[in-house]
């Protein structure tokens, strides 16, 4: 009997390890994430596993993408995947500290708007992390932006 339970706890800790292993190690699809919807006006928007941020600038375009590219950076776990500030649109990765699960954040500017898109990779639910990565980013941008 204990011989079971012990194969079974080691299948599972397999199990566990070859699923962190995928999270970690899966192959990011640019393409797929490195993208934006366009947008009419200022505001925020819930999705299943995501969150959008409309906000009209109040200075120039180049200068708000590039602060907000300083804020994205900055952030523990996150990296560029695409884009730049000058081609107006980039793409972050930023990974979840335990498993590494990865989220995707495209910031583009359209017209006098930022659009701010962070979204989950793997799952049904982010518990909420992307809407609080993008409000403490559009938090620490601060003036730049009018409230929606």
């Amino acid at each position: 009997m204990l011989t079971l339970l012990v194969r079974a706890l080691v299948v599972l800790g397999i199990v566990i390890l070859g699923l962190m292993a995928y999270v970690r190690l899966a192959p990011t699809d640019v393409a797929r994430w490195h993208q934006i919807a366009a947008v009419a006006s200022a505001g925020d928007v819930m999705a299943t596993g995501g969150f959008m941020a409309v906000r009209q600038i109040t200075a120039d375009a180049v200068q708000v993408l590039a602060a907000i590219d300083t804020i994205a950076r900055a952030t523990r776990r996150t990296r560029v995947i695409a884009g730049s500030v000058a081609e107006g649109m980039i793409t972050y990765q930023t990974r979840s500290l335990l498993w590494g699960f990865p989220d995707h954040t495209t910031v583009a500017m359209q017209g006098d708007l930022l659009v701010i898109h962070a979204r989950l990779t793997f799952g049904q639910s982010d518990m909420g992390v992307n809407r609080a990565r993008v409000l403490d980013w559009l938090d620490q941008l601060g003036p730049l932006t009018a409230t929606p």
